[in-house]
Formats: structure tokens, C-alpha cells, sequence
């Protein structure tokens, strides 16, 4: 037998969605036996048996809401009891320590930016409306009005998406070259301060991956996409390309979340344009599957993904399931337009490079869900869309190191 098998959980709701995929018309009918650490499936040509990971357990008494969808396979709910053991990838915050010395790697090719520096004070970035609410709980004129946040000698600067370093007293840094070049800016960057300028990119010189940008004569904004921090002294760990970036931007959506009950983003570049809109649906979600074709069939394993050479790890992956929609080549551009005008949506601003790496993740994870996970549309259930024109969903990845992007596609917008 060849069938593989999904099982999304929601820890919270300790629920979960089985999806036996789509068998083959020669072993129908199946008998699906279902114990709480393993499910046999019978056929009238073979049988075969699934373990599941020792962290889940299932409630047999508890399936319910059979059904079978046709290119999709046999569904079934049920309640799942599920704990997540794995390894834990620090954060910025976490990795950036004062009085420690640390040393920056370039994440695509593992080149030295900065060596062994050591910060006095390391401190978050407010929100990027914090003048205007100075403005707000003043009774005076705001004092910071033409002053602009940026760190001192031995002082780093933590922002969601960037952090700010001195460079002052560092004329030239071995593993980077600065070039110059015309930057536009979007609307919501433009004010009295910010228009259309020059603006210095700080690239890699080995790969010649866009690191960041000068901010001041003194001061370089680098983004946390491109970057991986660890303690002076320890091992260098590369990670896949992919997995890192999953993880840190899964993290930032997660963390603006749970600070500022914020759902939707707007992902853009570094050039002003908005490459994707995103909103978060839950960060509790657990996924595990069995592969048919794969070797470790009769183990659940991470979804296949072929960014990550270690996909076939077994156990449960932590996940924050979002909707998405692309923006590249004026696609949405409507809906994008509301939502640049729309307070309640957060911009986040990465390297334009890896906005689209990310469009290119959520495509191949979306492409990895039973077909009928990959469209969600919340209110007209008849309406002729296209899928892939008019995407808006995925799944990411989530056990603190988020791994893995599972796309859901919406048809339409909310």
C-alpha cells in the first residue's frame, strides 16, 4: 500500500484533522483501526501500520465526522493529546547578551562580518509609532521630534525585523562591501525625513547576499534574515537557507502577536514594495505525516521539503498556520492598497531577495497539503477563483525553530 498520511493537531484544542491520502482504487475498501500510539489500515491486497511519535496520543472512542473526498482521501477528527520536544533555535534577543562577546556570520555562505564584539547595553527599538504617541501624552512639544534612535559606541539596538549596531569606530568591516543605490521608499515610509535618497547596501563580500544598510556615518542597520549571532568561542552552526528563514520570520509574527495583538502583516522589501500580505491564524498547530513512498513509511515525518536535507526526521513539528497572499507583479494590488491604509495591519521590512525566497516557500509548502487544505475561502464557498492568482494561505512552521512553511491558499480576501 501506498497511502501516506496527515494529521494536523491543535494543542490548545487538543483536536486534530487525519487525512488518509488518496488510495488507490484497487485497495478500496480499507479497514482503518485506529489505537491510541497507532493506526493499522487493511485493504483486501495488504495491511499496514502506522506508528505515531511517542509525544501524541490519540482517543480512539473519539473519532467522529468520517468522509471521503475525492483526490483528497479519507478524513476524520478525532482528539489528540500531543507535547512537542523539540530543539529550541535562540532568538535575537536571546543570542545578543550585554557583556558578551559575540560574532556575526553572513547566513548564506557563513563569511565573518563582525568578530568577537562585545556590547555594553543592548536594548528594544520602540514601536515605529512612538513619536507620534510622545505627541499624544504631551502637553508640550515633542523634544524627540527631530531626533532619530541611534545606538552609541558599545550600544546594539533591537528592532523585529533589523538590528542597529555603531560602526563608527570600525572604518571598514573585513567581510562586507558598501554599495550605493537609488531607493524608493512606499508610501508609509515617506514623511518630511524619508523620501526618495540614496541609500547605502551593506553586502557580503564573499556571496554578495545584501546583509543590510547604512543608516548614519555611524550607525548600519542589519537584517535579522541575513545574519546568525552566537557567543564568541562556540561552534558555527549552518543552517539551511530555507529553515533559517521560516524560523526568524515565523518568530517575529508569533512575538508581534502575542505583544501587540496584531494578526495581519504586510511583508515588503527593503525597495518599498510589497512582495506578500499575511495573516496569522494560530501558532498552536502540531503536524506530523507518513510518507507512502518513503523508506520510514510506517514512522510520522516532517512533510518533504526539498530546501532541507533532514526532512525526514521523525516526530511532531510545531506550526503557525497563516493565510497569504502574493503581491508581485501588481497581483492584489487592491486589496494591498486597503491594507497599506489599514492601522491595523503591521509592515514588516526584509531584503527584497528574501521576500521573494518566502513567496517561494509558502508556493512549495502549500504544494505539500492534501489539495483540499490548499484553498481556504471564508465566505462565498461557490466562487469561480483562481487558486493560485489568488492565493492567500499557508502554514509555518513552528517549534520556536520553525522549519517549515505548509501553505493554505484563500480565495478570496476577508
Amino acid at each position: 500500500m501506498e497511502e501516506s498520511v496527515f494529521l494536523e493537531i491543535r494543542r490548545r484544542m487538543q483536536s486534530g484533522l487525519l487525512i488518509i491520502r488518496e488510495p488507490k482504487a484497487g485497495n478500496l475498501p480499507v479497514d482503518i483501526t485506529v489505537a491510541p500510539g497507532s493506526l493499522e489500515i487493511k485493504s483486501c491486497q495488504a495491511c499496514k501500520m502506522i506508528s505515531f511519535p511517542a509525544e501524541v496520543r490519540i482517543v480512539p472512542s473519539s473519532c467522529r465526522g468520517l468522509q471521503y473526498i475525492v483526490g483528497d482521501g479519507l478524513h476524520v477528527r478525532l482528539q489528540v493529546q500531543a507535547d512537542s520536544n523539540t530543539k529550541l533555535i535562540s532568538t535575537l534577543s536571546e543570542s545578543l547578551k550585554a557583556q558578551k562577546s559575540c560574532t556575526f556570520y553572513c547566513q548564506s555562505c557563513g563569511e565573518i562580518i563582525i568578530k568577537e564584539r562585545t556590547f555594553l547595553r543592548v536594548l528594544p527599538l520602540p514601536s515605529e509609532n512612538w513619536s507620534a504617541l510622545v505627541e499624544e501624552w504631551c502637553c508640550h512639544p515633542n523634544p524627540f521630534a527631530n531626533s532619530a534612535l541611534h545606538p552609541q559606541n558599545n550600544d546594539c539596538f533591537l528592532g523585529h525585523t533589523y538590528f542597529l549596531v555603531n560602526s563608527g569606530s570600525e572604518s571598514h568591516v573585513p567581510g562586507t562591501e558598501i554599495v550605493h543605490s537609488e531607493t524608493e521608499h512606499s508610501a508609509s515610509e515617506r514623511g518630511p525625513t524619508l523620501k526618495s535618497k540614496k541609500n547605502a547596501r551593506v553586502i557580503c563580500k564573499r556571496c554578495k547576499a545584501m546583509l543590510g544598510e547604512t543608516v548614519s556615518s555611524e550607525t548600519t542597520k542589519y537584517y535579522v534574515t541575513e545574519m546568525i549571532i552566537q557567543q564568541s568561542g562556540t561552534n558555527f552552526d549552518m543552517l539551511p537557507r530555507s529553515q533559517f528563514v521560516q524560523n526568524i520570520i515565523a518568530q517575529c509574527l508569533v512575538e508581534l502577536s502575542s505583544a501587540r495583538s496584531t494578526f495581519r502583516f504586510r511583508i515588503q522589501g527593503h525597495d518599498g514594495k510589497v512582495y506578500i500580505l499575511m495573516w496569522l491564524l494560530n501558532s498552536d498547530t502540531l503536524l506530523v505525516e507518513s510518507m507512502g513512498n518513503s523508506a520510514s513509511s510506517s514512522v510520522f515525518t516532517l512533510f518533504e521539503n526539498n530546501f532541507r536535507p533532514d526532512s525526514r526526521s521523525s516526530g511532531t513539528w510545531n506550526a503557525v498556520k497563516v493565510l497569504y497572499h502574493p503581491c508581485i507583479k501588481n497581483k492584489n494590488k487592491d486589496l494591498a492598497d486597503e491594507w497599506e491604509n489599514d492601522i491595523g495591519v503591521h509592515p514588516l521590512t526584509f531584503p527584497s531577495k528574501t521576500c521573494l525566497e518566502l513567496l517561494l516557500i509558502l508556493s512549495l509548502s502549500n504544494a505539500c497539503l492534501p489539495p483540499s487544505l490548499r484553498c481556504m475561502n471564508a465566505f462565498q464557498i461557490d466562487a469561480a477563483t483562481d487558486a493560485v492568482e489568488q492565493s492567500l494561505g499557508c502554514l509555518l512552521n513552528s517549534d520556536h525553530s520553525y522549519n517549515l512553511f505548509t501553505a493554505y491558499n484563500m480565495g478570496l480576501p476577508f
